[in-house]
C-alpha cells in the first residue's frame, strides 16, 4: 500500500469515528480501512474520549483485534438494534451501491449493515467507479456441497465465475460461516445493481452476494488535495 493511500485510509477512519458517540452500537467492518478506524476507537475509549460504546463485528479478524483494543463486544442476537455500521468496500457507484466480499465477510457485513440506523462507508478514492464489476469481481457466498451447480446457474445469467483459491494453503478460501466464495465477472459491468441482487439470492445454494444495494447513508471517501489527505463526503440524498 502506497504512502497516500495510507493517509487517505487514515483520514476517512479518523472522520468516521467522530460520528462515533458516547453510549452508541457500532458496528465494526472488516478490510485495512476498517481496521484503521477500529484502531482509533479503541485509542478514544482508553483513553476517555469515548464512553459506553460496544461493538458489533463482521469477522473474526474485526473481533480479534477489537478485543485485543479492550472494546467492548456483543452478538447480533444480542441486541436490538445497531446505531452506527462503519465499514469499507472493494467498490462504490454513483448511486452508493457497493461491491463488498473481497476479504469474503461480507454476510455478515451485510446483516450489520442492513440492522444499523446509519450505515457509513469509508474509501479511498480509488474505489469509486462509474459503474459496478468493471475492474473488481463479484463474491457469491455459496454452500460447499452446491458451487458447480450454482456456477452453472451464474453463467445463464451471464457470469463468468471461478471458484476463490487461498493464497498461503492448499484449497479455496473458507468463509467465517464455512462457506465458499465464487468470484463473478460480468461482461461490461452489472448495470441494473438491483434485479441483479434479488436474481442471484434467489439461486439455491446461494447464501448471500457482494451487492450492498439501497444500504449505504454516506460514503466518506479520501483524497489527496494539494499533497494532502482530506474527505469528500458522498450522501444517499
Amino acid at each position: 500500500m502506497s504512502d497516500l493511500q495510507t493517509q487517505m485510509k487514515h483520514a476517512v477512519a479518523t472522520a468516521a469515528v467522530e460520528k462515533i458517540e458516547d453510549g452508541m452500537v457500532v458496528g465494526l467492518g472488516s478490510g485495512s480501512t476498517a481496521a484503521m478506524m477500529i484502531q482509533e476507537l479503541g485509542a478514544k475509549l482508553s483513553v476517555g474520549k469515548l464512553k459506553d460504546v460496544v461493538g458489533i463485528t463482521t469477522s473474526f479478524q474485526g473481533e480479534v483485534m477489537a478485543a485485543e483494543l479492550g472494546i467492548p463486544l456483543l452478538t447480533l442476537n444480542a441486541i436490538e438494534r445497531i446505531d452506527l455500521a462503519i465499514d469499507g468496500a472493494d467498490e462504490v457507484d454513483p448511486s452508493l451501491n457497493l461491491i463488498k466480499g473481497g476479504g469474503a465477510c461480507h454476510v455478515q457485513e451485510k446483516l450489520v449493515a442492513s440492522k444499523a440506523d446509519v450505515f457509513v462507508v469509508v474509501v479511498d478514492s480509488t474505489k469509486i467507479v462509474d459503474r459496478l464489476n468493471l475492474d473488481f469481481l463479484l463474491p457469491v457466498e455459496v454452500l460447499p456441497g452446491a458451487w458447480r451447480q450454482v456456477k452453472g446457474c451464474l453463467s445463464e445469467l451471464g457470469g463468468n465465475a471461478e471458484l476463490r483459491m487461498a493464497t498461503r494453503k492448499a484449497g479455496p478460501v473458507i468463509t467465517d460461516q464455512g462457506n465458499l466464495v465464487l468470484d463473478v465477472s460480468f461482461l461490461g459491468g452489472i448495470e441494473d445493481p438491483e434485479l441483479l441482487e434479488s436474481q442471484l439470492n434467489n439461486i439455491p445454494g446461494v447464501l448471500e452476494n457482494g451487492l450492498f444495494v439501497n444500504l449505504a447513508d454516506e460514503v466518506l471517501v479520501g483524497e489527496i488535495v494539494d499533497e494532502v489527505a482530506s474527505v469528500r463526503h458522498l450522501t444517499s440524498n
